[in-house]
């Protein structure tokens, strides 16, 4: 099948490239002319595994293309996905500007029928508007479709070849048998498409990654009440996690979510509830205790200085909001360094991925270090707030030899406790004992 995608950021190259791998002649469609013309000789604009080999495999094989001209690719295409941004606006509500505005030259350019397929994340309601917007330009039939994702930065090559389930929002009963047909090569492996109403399928994404941001958020309040009655977090995941109820999974406490998701998902959901004078006051809740969360290590770091931050060297490890990615949007990183500087203090990072995206933000306020062990020369203390592998099993001894004073403090619980008891280094981590 011809597919266009519109909007070649995280979810439309890694949707795009997906879609051609399953044997779908694919068109991605973005306003960029120069990052049209890079992904052209083969330039992966984003850092995720995995994503660069599927990506030339099928440049090579004729299935993935990459324009700036809608129209065309619209004229080759029965299916056309929507992957574009919805960023919040100042009142936290989800921007439908890029969505609306391709919609509507969707409709003036259709000349027979197309499925369009929303695969951005919207407020549920979403899909009404953009039949209205196309019905307003053209009388051509179409259906629209909500066809949410829900991939997982760092592990999206497997999580959009190997979904635990395809949801598809639709009543329409042809454009559904035109999503099993894109979706067979899954459902033949038995992966499940779970068909439903359009508002219902919005509100899914919305639903899932708002409850995942609790849960991460619950458990940061666990990890903190752990510290102040001298439980181990770490035991009380295991043990919680053995419940099948509830699952290992998102229960690692840490100094916050961030991410280009959770952050705006749950912003968009409180503030969709409030338009129906409904208020999610538990997202309201797990979005203030995060936002706190996010820095409560600088006041254990202020603390261990007493009170003094001018002037001290402060190493950072990781920028990018998680492992395995080099996106920084909502990073915990930056709210640390941020309010770090403003108290007087001055930063080295390191973040082998993640490091260009930041300068383009903080500029020289900050130094780059070319390895993790650069960045801690004369440093007074180390504070870690990305889990990248690389960070996992230090050599103590060298990063003693690098720093002015044997201080961690670790936002990700990088390190079990008895690696750290015998090295001399302060260890200060996340709902565990702090080792002195």
């Amino acid at each position: 099948m011809n597919i266009t995608i519109v909007g070649t950021g995280y979810v439309g190259l890694v949707t795009g490239t997906t879609l051609a791998e399953l044997g779908n002649t694919v068109y991605c469609v973005d306003i960029d002319e120069d990052k049209v013309a890079a992904m052209q000789q083969g330039v992966v604009p984003i850092y995720e595994p995995g994503l660069e080999e599927m990506f030339l495999r099928n440049i090579q094989s004729r299935r993935l293309f990459f324009t700036t001209n809608l129209n065309e690719a619209l004229q080759k295409s029965e299916v056309i996905y929507l992957a574009l941004p919805t960023p919040p606006g100042e009142d936290g509500s989800a921007d439908l500007s890029y969505v609306l505005n391709v919609a509507e030259k969707i409709g003036e350019a259709m000349t027979e029928y197309k499925v369009i397929v929303n695969k951005s994340t919207v407020p549920v309601g979403t899909a009404d508007t953009v039949r209205e917007t196309i019905s307003a330009v053209t009388d051509v039939p179409f259906d629209v479709v909500s066809n949410p994702e829900f991939l997982r930065e760092g592990f999206a090559v497997e999580d959009s070849m190997n979904p635990a389930r395809v949801i598809v929002g639709s009543e329409s009963e042809k454009a559904r048998e035109i999503m099993s047909k894109i979706y067979q090569p899954f459902t033949n492996t038995g992966i499940p498409i779970i068909f439903m109403d359009e508002k219902s399928s919005e509100l899914t994404k919305y639903a899932a990654n708002s409850f995942l941001a609790v849960k991460i958020t619950f458990m940061n309040e666990i990890a903190n009440y752990c510290e102040k009655v001298g439980a181990d977090v770490d035991k009380v995941r295991l043990g919680m996690g053995s419940d099948d109820r509830i699952g290992h999974r998102f229960l690692f406490p840490g100094i916050g979510y961030g991410g280009s998701c959770f952050p705006k998902d749950v912003k968009a959901l409180i503030k969709s509830g409030k338009k129906e004078d409904f208020n999610f006051r538990l997202l309201e809740a797990t979005e203030k205790v995060n936002q706190n969360q996010k820095i409560i290590l600088v006041s254990e770091i202020e603390n261990y200085f007493d009170g003094d931050l001018q002037d001290k060297k402060i190493a950072v490890w990781g920028l990018a909001f998680k492992a395995n990615t080099d996106d920084i949007r909502e990073a915990s990183s930056l709210d640390n360094i941020r309010l770090l500087l403003e108290k007087g203090a001055e930063i080295s990072a390191y973040d082998a991925i993640a490091e260009q995206n930041v300068r383009k933000i903080l500029g020289d306020k900050i130094k780059y270090a070319t390895d993790m062990y650069s960045a801690l020369e004369d440093a007074d203390c180390l504070l870690i707030a990305t889990e990248w592998s690389e960070f996992q099993n230090p050599n103590f001894e060298m990063m003693a030899e690098q720093m002015k004073n044997k201080a961690i403090f670790d936002g990700r619980n990088m390190f079990a406790l008895e690696q750290v008891e015998s090295t001399g280094f302060f260890y200060k981590s996340i709902g565990r004992k702090t080792i002195k």
